[in-house]
């Protein structure tokens, strides 16, 4: 049986941003971390040993694998910061079109710094992946 390795945890969030070594990728970290609350409504909780997730959400595939993950996330590590959004949301790339300088995976995308990118278009980028999951997996 698969055992989900990304589970939320109680690990101080505050502790994880306080451990990382770049003084610029810590205020980072600390300025996502308000912009991820004040835009989702959702403390910050640690999923995992590095993911910084807001909300969370069930999920189960037509395999039958299920697991909990947060709606929303970010991890600030040593190369490049990570933003997590939902995979699959199909508006996505529209937006990341006018977001600024980054990189984009399948449910990542990667930056440098938060002065590379629009924050407004984060803001917006946060409430379609909260929307598209939360109407995908409704409670």
């Amino acid at each position: 049986m698969y055992e989900q390795k990304t589970k939320e945890t109680d690990q101080s969030v505050i502790e994880f941003i306080e451990q990382v070594e770049s003084p610029k990728k810590k205020a980072d970290a600390y300025r996502l971390l308000d912009l991820f609350q004040d835009t989702t409504g959702f403390k910050a909780k640690m999923w995992g040993p590095s993911i910084i997730g807001f909300g969370s959400y069930h999920y189960v595939y037509d395999t039958g694998h299920e697991g909990d993950a947060p709606l929303v996330g970010f991890s600030p590590r040593k190369a490049k910061i990570s933003l997590y959004f939902a995979t699959g949301d199909p508006n996505r790339d529209h937006l990341l079109q006018h977001f600024g300088k980054h990189t984009a995976g399948k449910a990542c995308v990667y930056i440098n710094k938060v002065d590379d990118i629009d924050e407004e278009i984060l803001r917006k980028l946060i409430r379609q992946s909260v929307e598209f999951l939360q109407d995908l997996y409704p409670e």
